[in-house]
C-alpha cells in the first residue's frame, strides 16, 4: 500500500541471529569485531555498519545490531547472509555464548511516510516522538496486541518486526488502520 502519506511494505527474507552474551565479555568483544559494529550497550539501541541508521527506503543496507534485552541482540542483515550465524559462532568460539538463527520466525514491514507515527500510535502504547524514540531507537513492544520489534529508522520510517504467525493479521490490522490516511 502506497500514498503520499504513507507507505506500508513488506521486507521478506531478511537474516535475523538472535545473539546472547555477556556484555563486556571477552567473547562480546569478539563477537563484536567480528560484526564491525559494536553491541548496543544502551537500552533500546541500536547500531549499524560505519555507525549510520539504516537509508531511508531500504531493508537494511548492512549489518544491524538491535538491543533486545541486558545480555540479547538480534543481529540483521541482507537477505542470503547465510554465513552470518557461522561467523558469529566462529568468533565466539568456545566462550560462554549462544547465536541462533531466527529468521524464519520474523518477517519484517515497512512503515514509512509523514503519518507513520500517526498510524502506529493507533495501536502502539509508546510514545513514538522523534524526541523520545528516534532514529537508531529500538524496542520490544506490542501493535495492535500482536508482540513486535520496533526499530526506527531515519525520517519517518520504522521496521516491524513481527512473528511469521502473526504477519498476516497485523499487515490487515495496518491497512486498515491507514484508510483514514488515504484521502480521496
Amino acid at each position: 500500500m502506497s500514498s503520499p502519506d504513507l507507505r506500508i511494505a513488506e521486507l521478506p527474507f531478511l537474516t535475523q541471529v538472535d545473539l546472547r552474551v555477556e556484555p563486556g565479555s571477552g567473547t562480546a568483544a569478539d563477537i563484536a569485531r567480528a560484526l564491525g559494529v559494536p553491541l548496543p550497550a544502551e537500552p533500546g539501541t541500536s547500531a549499524s555498519i560505519g555507525g549510520e541508521v539504516p537509508p531511508s527506503g531500504t531493508a537494511v543496507s548492512g549489518t544491524r545490531v538491535l538491543w533486545l534485552g541486558p545480555d540479547e541482540w538480534l543481529v540483521v542483515a541482507p537477505p542470503g547472509d547465510t554465513g552470518l550465524e557461522a561467523r558469529l559462532r566462529a568468533a565466539a568460539g568456545t566462550g560462554h555464548a549462544a547465536v541462533t538463527d531466527v529468521s524464519a520466525q520474523r518477517t519484517v514491514l515497512l512503515v514509512t511516510g509523514p503519518r507513520t507515527r500517526d498510524l502506529l500510535s493507533h495501536g502502539c502504547a509508546l510514545d513514538l516522538h522523534p524526541r523520545a524514540f528516534g532514529p537508531g531507537r529500538c524496542a520490544q513492544t506490542t501493535l495492535a496486541r500482536a508482540q513486535v520489534v520496533l526499530a526506527r529508522g531515519e525520517g519517518d520510517e520504522f521496521h516491524i518486526f513481527v512473528r511469521s504467525s502473526f504477519a498476516g493479521y497485523l499487515a490487515a490490522w495496518l491497512l486498515d488502520a491507514a484508510g483514514e490516511y488515504l484521502g480521496g
